[in-house]
């Protein structure tokens, strides 16, 4: 499986210059990819237009070959907001999506639970959404997303309106996640100190430009720690990459 942006443009109405500018790249089989940039920069609209939520401007993006034309099950979105079901309790609301793609009920039954377990939420999933704290929440959605068994999981910014402790909690849980599963993942994120735990590589958007300023691959092994020194010295690298572009 590969992702595949090429030559992507995007122009609002009204903006007097692009927004996303003949943007390049490739995400293969099982890649963490995160993106980072000041805001303004154009990362939420590359991951709507991957998701088929914006039209480009010029450009394709092609998964598996087959051009993005629109909104699709190979791909599922986990937005900042996660959008869950206020009247659901948490393990119906992992199973909705299931529920509309027709899963069977035994099926949806099994897999909520396999990833309820795996975000350890497996002694709450009949309590209602609004009894379970917010990170419980934003672990909700993200088995709720895993059980689609999408090609590429889009993650928009899926811990910033969180507390510093519990987006700390989830990123050490994304990223075990991710080295169980290998699922491909496109991660949209303000944080270089995020970007740098999670990504196999970091492209760094320009704001001034719309164009990628760099593309950064993180050797670091896994688990990372984000006080060991290659970390901290990665981290900053990129800090002052991104802080030059903004300027």
């Amino acid at each position: 499986m590969s992702l595949v942006i090429k030559g992507l443009n995007k122009h609002f109405e009204n903006s007097g210059k692009a927004t996303l500018n003949e943007i390049d790249l490739e995400i293969e089989s099982g890649e963490f990819v995160c993106i980072v940039g000041a805001s303004g920069c154009g990362k939420s609209t590359l991951l709507n237009l991957v998701a088929g939520l914006e039209k480009p401007t010029g450009g394709k993006i092609m998964l598996d070959g087959v051009e993005v034309n629109g909104p699709g099950a190979d791909r599922t979105v986990m937005f900042q907001e996660h959008g869950l079901f206020p009247w659901l309790n948490v393990i119906e609301n992992v199973k909705f999506g299931m529920k509309l793609a027709g899963v069977p009920k035994e099926e949806q039954e099994k897999k909520a639970m396999h990833y309820l377990e795996m975000v350890h939420l497996q002694d709450y999933k009949d309590y209602p959404i609004h009894q379970v704290s917010g990170g419980m929440r934003q672990r909700t959605a993200l088995a709720r997303a895993l059980t689609m068994d999408s090609k590429v999981l889009l993650m928009d910014e899926p811990f910033s309106a969180l507390d510093k402790q519990t987006s700390n909690r989830l990123r050490e849980e994304l990223q075990r996640i991710w080295m169980e599963t290998k699922k491909t993942i496109l991660f949209i994120t303000h944080s270089v100190e995020e970007a740098v735990y999670l990504g196999d590589r970091v492209v760094a958007l320009s704001p001034d430009t719309g164009r990628i300023a760099s593309i950064i691959t993180i050797d670091i092994p896994r688990p990372r720690h984000v006080y060991s020194p290659e970390f901290v010295e990665l981290r900053h690298k990129i800090m002052e990459q991104v802080r030059g572009e903004a300027v």
